[in-house]
């Protein structure tokens, strides 16, 4: 786990802050195909922590690189003062990424005998499944994700040149359900960015996607990995909410 002291921590952001009003900076920072990857001791670390149903990820610039910094709330949603703040470097990916989405479907057949065990009724119905919050419908993720990919440049360089990067993220909010998802042998997250149009502000906005990745013991002692999509990041600006 990586940590910064409360004084490299404010030198990291303030130097995020620096680099929006810079196209050229940013690209560089920033490769579109890049992610974070969270390890169960950072994940660990701000379950301990954090006291409010969100929790905050904010923008730093460290070594040349960008990174997400962990940040644990307090009751009243304010940053709590901690000693240390674990973060993650904006990194290329080890591997293929793999999301894996399972859709139960439930069907009830019906069927009616008569007194004399004669078939007098019969018929069936298929319930689908209702996604629930936080899950994000696979498809759903990988347009976003592949929307970034292809226009988050073209998106950093509308908003340098028409707003001077004024309305560029410095944080993100996520619920904090997404540290304890109901399935147990949560292992680590891999975030990436993604767009995704809001209908409120009528724009592209910016959005961190939770990839969580689990081990799995089999009955025949393989370990099987499988991973669930979230999307519940809310970028500030224009999402402040404290």
């Amino acid at each position: 786990m990586n940590n910064f002291t409360r004084e490299q921590y404010d030198l990291a952001v303030a130097e995020w802050t620096n680099c929006c009003s810079n196209f050229s900076r940013l690209q560089s920072l920033i490769p579109t195909n890049y992610i974070f990857n969270l390890s169960l001791d950072d994940i660990n670390w701000l379950k301990s922590k954090n006291l409010y149903k969100d929790f905050c990820v904010e923008m730093g610039v460290y070594e040349n690189q960008l990174v997400m910094i962990l940040t644990a709330l307090d009751t009243t949603g304010h940053r709590k003062d901690v000693n240390e703040y674990p973060y993650a470097v904006l990194t290329e990916l080890s591997n293929d990424l793999r999301l894996v989405e399972t859709q139960e479907y439930t069907v009830i057949k019906n069927a009616v005998l008569s007194k004399d065990l004669r078939k007098i009724d019969n018929d069936s119905d298929m319930f689908f499944p209702v996604a629930n919050k936080p899950l994000m419908e696979q498809d759903k993720a990988v347009d976003a994700i592949e929307l970034w990919r292809n226009e988050g440049v073209n998106w950093f360089f509308y908003e340098c040149s028409e707003y001077e990067g004024g309305r560029i993220f410095k944080k993100f909010y996520v619920p904090a359900d997404n540290l304890t998802p109901p399935k147990p042998g949560l292992n680590s997250f891999v975030c990436s960015f993604g767009l995704k149009y809001s209908e409120i502000y009528q724009r592209m906005l910016p959005t961190i996607i939770f990839i969580s990745f689990y081990d799995d013991l089999t009955d025949n002692g393989s370990i099987e990995t499988i991973s669930n999509t979230y999307d519940w990041s809310q970028p500030c600006p224009p999402f402040c909410q404290l």
